[in-house]
C-alpha cells in the first residue's frame, strides 16, 4: 500500500507555516530531503510530502522551537548516528530489534557490550526483514555479510538493499538509488529497502 502524500500548497495551508520556513527547516536538516518528492501534475512539476510523517514532524518542530534554537533542533532531528553506541537493552527498549534477532547477530559476530552505528543499523534491517517473513535466518547471514562488506564502500551515496530469489537460490546486494535494475522474468525481487529510509526510522526511534 503506497504512502499517502500531501501537496506543498496543502501542507502550508494546514500548518500555517511559510514557504521560507519550510525550506529553512530543510536546510537545517529538520526535515529530510527525501521527504521532498517531485511529481508531474497537469499544472507541471509539484512538490509532495509523505503526509503523516511531515505533519507529525512540523507539529514537533512548532512545539519545540520556543525552547530550542534551529541548530539545537537539528541535533534532535538529525543526530550523528555514526557516534551512536547502544547496549542490547537499549536496542530492545527502543524497538530497534528484538532479543532473538540480537542473539542471532551475536552468534555470527561474537559477544559485544555495545553496538556501534553500523551494527545497530544491521540488526534493525535484520529485524525488519525477518519479521516481515521476507528472509529466513540462514539468508539473514547473507544480509549481514553484504552490509559488513559493502556499506562503507558506498560512502555518502544513497543506496537500496536488494534481496532476490531465482529458482530457489537467494542473492543480496547494495545498489545506488540511481541504478535502474532490470532482472529476467524468473527472478523475484523479495525485498528492496532504502538505507536512507532505514536511517530516518532509526533516528525516530533514537528520539
Amino acid at each position: 500500500m503506497s504512502e499517502e502524500l500531501i501537496s506543498k500548497k496543502d501542507l502550508l495551508d494546514i500548518t500555517g507555516i511559510s514557504y521560507g520556513q519550510l525550506y529553512r527547516w530543510k536546510r537545517k536538516n529538520l526535515i529530510p530531503e527525501d521527504w521532498f518528492i517531485r511529481k508531474s501534475t497537469f499544472t507541471g512539476q509539484e512538490t509532495f510530502f509523505p503526509k503523516e510523517k511531515i505533519l507529525e514532524r512540523i507539529e514537533k518542530i512548532q512545539m519545540m522551537k520556543e525552547n530550542l534554537s534551529l541548530d539545537e533542533l537539528a541535533d534532535v532531528f538529525s543526530p550523528d548516528l555514526a557516534k551512536l553506541n547502544l547496549s542490547q537493552k537499549e536496542i530492545i527498549n527502543r524497538g530497534i530489534a528484538s532479543q532473538p534477532v540480537i542473539q542471532f547477530y551475536l552468534e555470527s559476530v561474537g559477544e559485544i557490550k555495545e553496538f556501534a552505528f553500523e551494527q545497530t543499523l544491521t540488526v534493525f534491517i535484520l529485524e525488519k526483514m525477518l519479521k516481515s517473513g521476507d528472509i529466513n535466518f540462514e539468508e539473514g547471514k547473507m544480509v549481514m555479510q553484504v552490509l559488513r562488506d559493502d556499506y562503507k564502500k558506498l560512502g555518502s551515496k544513497k543506496a537500496d538493499l536488494v534481496f532476490i530469489r531465482k529458482l530457489g537460490m537467494s542473492s543480496c546486494f547494495l545498489a545506488s538509488n540511481s541504478d535502474e535494475i532490470v532482472f529476467e522474468n524468473s527472478t523475484k525481487i523479495v525485498s528492496r529497502l532504502s538505507i536512507s529510509r532505514c536511517l530516518e526510522e532509526l533516528k525516530s526511534k533514537w528520539m
